[in-house]
């Protein structure tokens, strides 16, 4: 009868086995976060692509605030099964602006990387208040309450103003006037709303939903201009 394998003699010794796990934690994380540093600024941004809006990017951090992203990717993949449903296929590009970025794998609900456009402002006001008016069968909890919530835009300044030190092209005065971009994009909305019908309080005019709608709206941006410069560049390629 054999004796107890090298892995159980290990075992047995506490303190060796604490520092070649250890040993092994540390290899292992360096290996997956030293290769990432060496990629900063290898990727380029799709020509005439745009960092988020004030609104757009306040309305991106309620999206992951609320947890939308556990449930809906932001990563169509080049599959002809989806991209017959959710149109092209998402490039790293399209991304360049995204801290933290929201690609993933899993979907309970569709993803939503292309849907900007895609429905009226109307149609996501009514689906945040009551998904099921849409989809009976739907799981997603209702987000009415956004529509009451008040737009908190006392940070909007600074959060642009670390974006662009991150290396966002943010002018100065796009950072200086990012409160009042954010509440002139909001109006806009609101006159979208009242013109298919839907009167908000003023209470709502001033809402959290607001700015879901503005970011909800910004994705898929990029998939023009990636028809654009493949149209370009097949043009001169002639």
């Amino acid at each position: 009868m054999s004796g107890p394998s090298w892995h159980r003699e290990l075992e047995g010794r506490w303190l060796p086995f604490t520092l070649y796990t250890l040993a092994a934690v540390v290899i292992g994380g360096l290996v997956l976060l030293i290769p990432p540093f060496f990629l900063q600024g290898t990727i380029d941004p799709i020509p005439g692509f745009r960092p988020y809006s004030a609104l757009e990017q306040e309305g991106r951090d309620l999206y992951i605030r609320e947890g939308c992203n556990v449930c809906h990717s932001q990563q169509v993949r080049p599959f002809r099964t989806e991209t017959d449903r959710y149109g092209r296929y998402s490039v790293a590009g399209e991304g360049i602006y995204d801290r933290p970025f929201l690609w993933g794998s899993r979907r309970t609900g569709p993803d939503l990387h292309r849907v900007g456009g895609k429905y009226p402002d109307s149609w996501h006001w009514l689906h945040l208040l009551d998904p099921r008016s849409f989809e009976p069968d739907s799981n997603m909890p209702s987000f009415a309450f956004l529509a009451e919530q008040p737009l908190d835009l006392s940070l909007t300044r600074r959060r642009l103003d670390v974006l662009r030190s991150l290396g966002h092209p943010y002018t100065p005065s796009e950072v200086e006037n990012a409160p009042e971009d954010a509440r002139n994009a909001m109006r806009t909305i609101v006159e979208s709303l009242r013109a298919d019908g839907i009167e908000l309080s003023e209470s709502q005019s001033r809402s959290e939903a607001l700015a879901l709608i503005a970011y909800l709206q910004s994705l898929g941006r990029g998939a023009g201009l990636l028809e654009a410069t493949a149209h370009q560049g097949s043009s001169h390629g002639d």
